[in-house]
């Protein structure tokens, strides 16, 4: 029996928490960290990921919404360390978004 969408999506929002950088600079060092832009749903995201969704993937990558974090990001993150960075795993990868405060 497959996962419905719905029960995918309410697992990875139940995965899904507020968390400080210093937990994510690991991640970051690895290569595996991944910045989801505001205007998506990191959780949507992450549920593509997870249904392997490629063309969707690509098109997010493509347009900078879905990109590998880079040092001047993790820098700013670093220096601010802000209040707002939000994750989920998704082996094995990292995604983070930085909500509006």
């Amino acid at each position: 029996m497959s996962e419905s969408v719905s029960e995918a999506y309410a697992a990875i929002l139940g995965a899904t928490a507020p968390i400080e950088w210093s937990a994510l600079a690991p991640h970051f060092a690895r290569g595996q960290l991944w910045q989801v832009s505001t205007e998506l749903d990191l959780v949507a995201v992450a549920e593509a990921l997870t249904r392997d969704d490629g063309v969707q993937v690509k098109e997010w990558m493509d347009t900078d919404q879905l990109c590998q974090v880079d040092d001047a990001q993790a820098l700013d993150w670093n220096e601010r360390n802000p209040d707002t960075l939000w994750a989920v795993v998704i082996r094995p990868w990292v995604l983070v978004q930085e909500r509006p405060a």
